[in-house]
């Protein structure tokens, strides 16, 4: 009867620290999905501030609305890319 005790303490001690273990892996790879979530978001918000520049810089009305409006789908875009990413990393 002691001997079947032991086994089950050793079972869930087992099973403890394998679903502490889970849990560890699992925040820690919420850390990093939102860390490259965060260096994506700023990587295109420069790229939707260059376009913008490179919008107002030339004399070419339709060149300029057609940057212009491909900086503001950027950032749409990379809005909506990293808000259905944070709600999966939830």
């Amino acid at each position: 009867m002691a001997t079947t005790t032991q086994t089950n303490n050793t079972a869930q001690e087992t099973a403890d620290r394998i679903s502490d273990l889970n849990e560890r892996i699992l925040d820690a790879g919420r850390k990093v999905g939102n860390a490259y979530l965060d260096a994506y978001e700023k990587a295109f918000e420069s790229v939707a501030d260059y376009q913008d520049k490179a919008a107002k810089q030339t004399d070419v009305e339709w060149i300029s609305t057609v940057v212009g409006a491909q900086a503001k789908f950027t950032r749409d875009l990379t809005k909506v890319y990293v808000s259905a990413g944070r709600e999966l990393l939830k």
